[in-house]
């Protein structure tokens, strides 16, 4: 029997129509609660900022995927080209108040990769039109603080955003950073420079004097150390140096530091320096008189010291050496028992008064 496919289908004729569904529940207090161990989503901010993910870095510390989580930037694909300006060690050109049109209208997008690892980045397939160095700037990240031009995504888009004319997206996109600040404090005055710049001409003017002046402080330096005059960056102050001059008298002038005799060289005035106080030694009680045949016979002097023996011995505790034996005797007698036998006969009674 052949069936034919309108047999397959089901019958709807009896089938309950779809409910429709009910609207989301509203967020309740204690769903806040459990989530306040999380990052804080901050509201959504006034730039606009992107990246190209390459994953060299670590999840845990990279700045690029944790701006991504808190919805502070977008990523890019490879092969994505970018409207905006972007910030590539690439580049040509160096970033500056021309571009702040641009920066508003798209915004800035950086390279998420790492710095030891930038050879494997495929620049060719990424990048856009718009593409800019960034100037003189020391990075404050902990991998590489203290390092010129190594900065992260996070201080290069705050660079960008800051030299363009907007520090309040720099502080915006680094205040979720507990390096952010520092970022800002130790180039706030080469940041304020380059925000000044009309043009790249201007900016690559103040990083050069800016380099000149770095060059010419270490340059000095290093004569200095060269003809044995030492800088001493941390001189203490007056007060510092009175302090530190009484500790160390306190310390000379204590028990161990004691000079039992000085030398007349050694004695400083009464007034600069105090000598320590000594503790005297204890002196011997004084001999009696003798007389000269008891001075010059041996036989005296040994009668003497036998003299002073008997009354050492004197003065000891005497023992009643009696009274310890008789206690040893009577405690060794008390395991002792002492038993009497006897042998006798008893005769046996007589049988008259039983009959």
């Amino acid at each position: 029997m052949v069936r034919h496919k309108k047999d397959f289908k089901g019958n709807n004729k009896f089938r309950n129509p779809a409910k429709a569904r009910a609207p989301p529940r509203p967020r309740r207090a204690s769903d806040a609660d459990e989530n306040d161990g999380a990052e804080p989503r901050p509201a959504k901010p006034e730039f606009k900022a992107a990246c190209w993910d390459l994953g060299h870095c670590d999840a845990k510390r990279c700045s690029g995927k944790r701006l991504m989580r808190l919805g502070m930037m977008r990523e890019l694909h490879v092969g994505q080209k970018f409207a905006g300006v972007v910030v590539s060690p690439k580049a040509k050109k160096i970033v500056s108040r021309d571009d702040k049109d641009l920066v508003e209208q798209y915004g800035a997008a950086v390279v998420e990769a790492s710095w030891n690892r930038i050879d494997e980045v495929p620049f060719g397939r990424i990048g856009g039109k718009c593409e800019r160095l960034l100037p003189y700037l020391v990075a404050a990240n902990p991998t590489n603080y203290g390092r010129p031009w190594r900065l992260n995504c996070v201080e290069a888009l705050a660079a960008c955003y800051y030299i363009c004319g907007h520090p309040e997206w720099a502080e915006s996109i680094l205040s979720t950073f507990s390096y952010g600040q520092a970022f800002l404090d130790i180039n706030a005055a080469l940041l304020k420079r380059y925000m000044a710049c009309e043009n790249e001409e201007q900016i690559k003017k103040a990083e050069e004097v800016w380099l000149e002046k770095i060059e010419r402080e270490y340059n000095t330096s290093r004569a200095d150390r060269e003809d044995g005059v030492e800088e001493d960056i941390w001189a203490e102050s007056s007060d510092d140096e009175e302090e530190m001059a009484e500790l160390r008298r306190r310390v000379l002038a204590s028990k161990p530091f004691t000079n039992p005799a000085p030398k007349d060289d050694e004695i400083e005035d009464e007034d600069e320096k105090k000598e320590p106080e000594r503790i005297l030694k204890t002196k011997p009680a004084p001999k009696t008189s003798k007389t000269e045949d008891e001075d010059d016979s041996e036989p005296a002097e040994a009668d003497e010291d036998d003299a002073e023996f008997d009354n050492f011995m004197a003065a000891q505790p005497t023992t009643d050496r009696t009274g310890i034996q008789s206690k040893q005797r009577a405690k060794a007698m008390d395991g002792k028992y002492k038993a009497t036998f006897s042998s006798g006969s008893v005769k046996a009674p007589s049988g008259r008064g039983y009959r």
